[in-house]
């Protein structure tokens, strides 16, 4: 059950807000900025790269590695394949897990590596399967790991990874918001220099205005009728989240958003592309999750029975393709099966700057989901 009460009380959420996953959210524009500098502390802005890496390969553990992944795939377009080595092992464990560089990797591609943790062998060893088979290495992970050392060994670029003094005081969830934007701002930065996409340093600092903007409008201390996050975590409350996207930045935003549901609040939610959606969520919004699939529940015991669990459409939009949109077309299905919709388009601007705030406003509105539920 979801606490509203809670919502409109900035004490309380602070008070719950054990994972400081709220301070993660509303710093996530600082972060971003520490992250660039680190980024070229390290060299990044200085590098001069023979041309672009045949292929891009992205390791690292769980949902950070795999958004990040997904994120730069994106953007860097076709430019060269983005591709993230999914580790192996007997459990989630950094001691467990291990990768391996595909046959073909050579001297021609990139390698990066992407963690919060850092003490994982499995990507020291990668590290120096990397650099025995000629690939250049960059990894992004916290200062003083023992990655840091084997990277250095192995004679890839090492950045620090942008962390806060209460990153400690609990495990990091891979989905939090500070560890994605200090993971991939690096990144991009990285990527930038090679030419696979568009990451200038004052693009950099669009991200983080643009971030601090969110935090702003969507912050705590906004009451929940006027902040989009807070509002859009009370309509996801007893709901299962269908979350359609439209735009090429609007995917990743949407995938990580699902992720995110899942993580920090463990709400699960299904997620697609319009106008493929349209086929994929018919019979789903059509069956019993329809929220007129259940004629006797307006007379149920309200506090002695569960709610029936009904879907909600979240519709993320940026800029489709061609200027040609599914919109409509997704209100009206939704209409027909009494399934309630909740909108999000980002205000203008470029791309990174509007998939920044898909991204900002989803992980409030996760992280908001998660506290007023007792996750």
């Amino acid at each position: 059950m979801l606490d509203e009460s809670l919502l409109d009380s900035p004490e309380g959420l602070a008070e719950a807000d054990r994972r400081a996953l709220l301070r993660g959210a509303a710093e996530a524009g600082a972060r971003v900025r520490t992250a660039a500098r680190h980024a070229a502390e390290a060299g990044v802005n200085n590098l001069k790269p023979d041309g672009r890496p045949r292929a891009v390969l992205i390791a690292g553990p769980g949902a950070a590695a795999t958004q990040t992944a997904d994120l730069l795939g994106t953007l860097a377009g076709a430019g060269s394949p983005v591709t993230r080595l999914a580790p192996t092992g007997v459990a989630p464990a950094p001691g467990a897990l291990r990768w391996e560089l595909p046959g073909w990797a050579g001297s021609v591609d990139l390698l990066l590596i992407a963690t919060p943790d850092g003490t994982e062998p499995g990507l020291s060893l990668l590290s120096e399967q990397a650099y025995r088979r000629g690939c250049t290495v960059v990894a992004v992970a916290p200062a003083d790991s023992p990655l840091a050392e084997a990277v250095g060994g192995s004679h890839g670029l090492f950045v620090p990874m942008a962390t806060a003094p209460y990153d400690q005081d609990e495990p990091l969830a891979a989905s939090a918001p500070g560890v994605l934007w200090a993971l991939l701002t690096p990144l991009l930065a990285l990527l930038d220099r090679t030419g696979l996409l568009t990451a200038p340093p004052e693009a950099l600092e669009k991200i983080a205005d643009r971030l601090d903007g969110i935090a702003e409008r969507c912050g705590p201390a906004i009451a929940t009728y006027s902040n989009p996050a807070k509002t859009l975590a009370a309509e996801l409350a007893e709901a299962l989240p269908v979350v359609w996207t439209e735009g090429v930045s609007a995917g990743p935003a949407g995938r990580r958003f699902a992720a995110a549901l899942a993580e920090l609040s463990g709400t699960p939610a299904v997620v697609a592309e319009l106008p493929e959606a349209l086929a994929a969520h018919s019979a789903l919004l059509a069956g019993r999750l329809a929220a007129g699939a259940d004629p006797d529940d307006f007379f149920r015991d309200r506090v002695e029975e569960a709610p029936a669990l009904h879907a909600r459409v979240v519709l993320l939009r940026d800029r489709p393709i061609g200027g040609l949109t599914a919109a409509p077309a997704a209100r009206d299905l939704a209409l027909t099966h009494d399934t309630p919709i909740s909108e999000l388009e980002p205000e203008a601007g470029g791309e990174l700057e509007t998939l920044a705030e898909l991204i900002a406003v989803t992980d409030f509105a996760a992280v908001y989901l998660a506290l007023a539920s007792g996750a």
